[in-house]
């Protein structure tokens, strides 16, 4: 019984340049300070929001993180 047993060539990494890289770092570094606001922050004289919906919205988050609310 003979195979012809054929080997696909190795693939290689290609390198990411950095110029392509460092837009995204940027907007997902601005988006997670976002989130570190609502859900350490939004709340009292510091609120953008007016009310308690944000706080409502993100309180058991608020807890797991160790953010002091009450």
């Amino acid at each position: 019984m003979s195979e012809a047993v054929f080997h696909a060539p190795a693939a290689t990494p290609v390198p990411i340049p950095l110029r392509e890289i460092l837009p995204w770092a940027i907007f997902a570094g601005l988006m997670l300070l976002l989130a570190l606001y609502f859900v350490g922050a939004e709340e009292g004289a510091t609120s953008i929001v007016p009310g308690m919906y944000v706080h409502e919205f993100v309180h058991d988050g608020r807890h797991l993180l160790g953010f002091p609310c009450h």
